[in-house]
C-alpha cells in the first residue's frame, strides 16, 4: 500500500468547515477587541476624582497595550487561518513544507493552519 500524498477532497471539506468556525469565533473576539481599543462603551477617567484619575489612566493604558497585542494576535490568526483556506483550495492542505509528507489529522485538527508537521517543527535542520 502505497503512502497517501495528499487528504481526499471530503477530509478537504471536513478541515474547510473547522477552519471556517475558527475564522469567524477569532474575528468575534477580533472585533471586540478592536472595540474596546475604540473605547466604545464610554467608559473612562472623566468622573473620577484627580487622585484616581492618574492611577486609572495608567491601568487603562496598559489594558489598551495588551489589547492591542492581542487584537495583532488574533488578526495573524485569522490571516494564518485564510491561508490555509488557499491551501485547501490549491489542495496543498496539510502537506509539511518540511517533509513532503502529510501532516497528522490529529495536529491539523488542533492547529489547523500548521504547515509544518511536529518532527519538522521539533528538528530545525530537518
Amino acid at each position: 500500500m502505497s503512502e497517501q500524498l495528499r487528504y481526499t477532497d471530503e477530509e478537504l471539506e471536513e478541515f474547510r468547515q473547522l477552519i471556517l468556525a475558527k475564522i469567524e469565533s477569532a474575528t468575534s473576539l477580533y472585533e471586540e477587541l478592536c472595540a474596546s481599543l475604540r473605547n466604545n462603551d464610554g467608559n473612562d477617567t472623566a468622573d473620577t476624582s484627580p487622585t484616581f484619575k492618574v492611577l486609572e489612566e495608567g491601568a487603562s493604558t496598559l489594558e489598551r497595550e495588551a489589547n492591542a497585542r492581542l487584537a495583532e494576535r488574533q488578526r495573524q490568526f485569522i490571516n494564518h487561518l485564510r491561508a490555509a483556506l488557499v491551501r485547501i483550495d490549491n489542495k496543498t492542505y496539510g502537506i509539511c513544507r518540511a517533509t513532503g509528507k502529510l501532516i497528522p489529522k490529529e495536529r491539523l485538527r488542533a492547529v489547523p493552519h500548521a504547515t509544518l508537521c511536529v518532527e519538522a517543527k521539533n528538528n530545525p535542520n530537518h
